[in-house]
């Protein structure tokens, strides 16, 4: 058995693509060490330059109200609930006021499946963003969002994507996968998109010439084969369109929500999961930390362990807070979490091109 997960984990390292069964048999190793070598040598070979990257947004959850029931979620409130509410465009606007104040060029603009909002709310949402703050990004509404816009709507999917992109919005965050099972799926939700339809929207959005990222929320109902299954799809449809930036992966906090009684994975699982999926996903060119749900060290560890991006500074997190993980970092210690591994921390945005200039270089790690 450990010969044959060696020449996997060769095989993988050396820029050859694993099976799905070859991938299950990764994500069921337990060598975390060796799983972390060969994904921490994949990245080094992806990426052989000096510097490891972050950004800074903000993420904008400019109404929490949901017609979905998502046994995960801490955050949704449902329609006439008392501590339901849809931001008014100044608050929001100020929210984006401070995160250029600090540095940041892009917000994450997300919320819940509102039942009444109509297509040109949000239109008119994008373009007052865009008339005050032209230089930022707009990476907003996940696919179980922009799927909602056109029952709400009842409009095409291509015309809602079309109308959003020309109101202002830059790119596509990849929440709501938690898992692309629709077993899974099923199991831990109602009322919310399916596997199919979440990688349509992604598929239309990148024919339109949109970048978007992807994620994993693992940790839950799913098993193993159902993790790969999940970053099957994934590679499949990066195959067809390219259009994915990066994949970001974090484990479920059950915490407040409808589902307290799962056990939470915890690092292990985690920085394992993460590695499998950087050997898995070779036409990714990205991989993002999530100290968000992991905390600074593990965040950390985690760019050894198949990460090159340390994620976002995060000004703003609503979502996994509800779930009472609540994690905060300054700049300056992502940024030295980055130096002490001997990299060059570098500022980027959500197309991975650098926008800062060069921060003290250290050496890279032998």
């Amino acid at each position: 058995m450990v010969s044959t997960i060696a020449k996997l984990l060769d095989k993988a390292a050396g820029g050859g693509r694993l099976t799905p069964a070859e991938g299950l048999a990764l994500v069921e190793c337990n060598d975390l060490p060796a799983l972390g070598e060969a994904a921490d040598a994949v990245t080094r070979r992806l990426h052989p330059e000096p510097y490891r990257t972050y950004n800074i947004d903000r993420n904008i959850n400019y109404s929490n109200i949901c017609t979905a029931v998502c046994d995960f979620c801490a955050f949704y409130r449902k329609p006439k609930d008392p501590e339901g509410y849809v931001l008014d465009r100044e608050t929001l606007l100020q929210k984006v006021q401070e995160t250029v104040d600090l540095g940041g060029e892009q917000i994450l603009l997300q919320g819940g499946l509102h039942p009444t909002l109509k297509l040109e709310w949000y239109e008119s949402l994008l373009r007052d963003i865009k008339s005050h703050f032209p230089q930022v990004n707009i990476h907003g509404f996940s696919p179980p969002e922009i799927y909602h816009f056109t029952k709400v709507s009842k409009l095409p999917l291509r015309d809602v994507l079309e109308r959003l992109k020309e109101a202002g919005l830059g790119s596509l965050p990849g929440g709501g996968a938690e898992i692309l099972v629709d077993r899974v799926r099923s199991e831990i939700t109602r009322g919310k998109v399916m596997t199919d339809d979440w990688l349509r929207v992604m598929r239309v959005w990148h024919e339109l010439g949109g970048r978007s990222t992807a994620t994993m929320m693992f940790g839950h109902v799913e098993t193993y084969a159902e993790r790969i299954e999940h970053l099957e799809r994934l590679r499949q449809l990066q195959d067809e369109t390219g259009g994915f930036t990066a994949y970001i992966c974090w484990t479920f906090q059950p915490d407040h929500t409808a589902m307290a009684h799962v056990p939470p994975a915890g690092a292990f699982e985690y920085l394992k999961t993460q590695a499998v999926s950087r050997l898995y996903l070779d036409n990714f060119a990205n991989v993002q930390s999530s100290w968000v749900t992991q905390g600074l060290k593990i965040g950390q560890i985690a760019l050894l362990y198949g990460a090159n991006d340390m994620g976002s500074l995060m000004i703003e997190e609503n979502v996994v807070a509800s779930a009472g993980t609540v994690h905060y970092l300054t700049l300056e210690q992502i940024r030295d979490a980055i130096r002490e591994l001997g990299f060059v921390p570098r500022q980027r945005n959500v197309f991975y091109e650098l926008i800062d200039e060069p921060h003290e270089a250290q050496p890279v790690r032998t």
